[in-house]
């Protein structure tokens, strides 16, 4: 997942959990209520903004390590925080509802889903760069 923060400066900050750490996400745990990593990741696809603040705190913890997550606030988080699922994350779901539709032999379940995730994507463009990469070409919308 990436998360961005608008800065106040008009920047964008960008961060991945793919960066974290084991200790770093093991810390993410603990500050939001010991919630596994699985329901985290749920969280953040969610734009949960416990979560999507977790995630920004422990990569401000890099460089100032005494920041406590009680005290680390994102005001106006509703227009400056966002969570996009990265490339990986839409081939591996991509990848799982193919081996379905195959079995089922049909592309049904994929073309119900794109659309899903291609709300939930970082990058748009990347859903159906993954459904080309799968052979599914003429599932993408943009031809449409």
């Amino acid at each position: 997942m990436i998360i961005t923060y608008l800065q106040d400066d008009g920047t964008t900050e960008r961060v991945s959990t793919g960066d974290l750490s084991a200790i770093e996400a093991a810390a993410i745990e603990e500050a939001i209520g010991h919630v596994p990593w699985t329901r985290i990741e749920d969280r953040l696809r969610g734009q949960d903004p416990t979560a999507m603040r977790a995630v920004l705190w422990a990569f401000r913890r890099r460089e100032q390590p005494d920041l406590e997550f009680a005290t680390f606030d994102v005001p106006g988080w509703r227009h400056r925080l966002k969570a996009g699922i990265e490339r990986a994350e839409i081939d591996e779901a991509l990848s799982n509802i193919m081996l379905e539709a195959l079995a089922k032999n049909e592309d049904s379940t994929i073309d119900a889903v794109a659309p899903h995730l291609r709300k939930l994507a970082f990058d748009r463009a990347d859903v159906d760069a993954a459904l080309e990469d799968l052979g599914k070409g003429h599932l993408v919308r943009s031809r449409d």
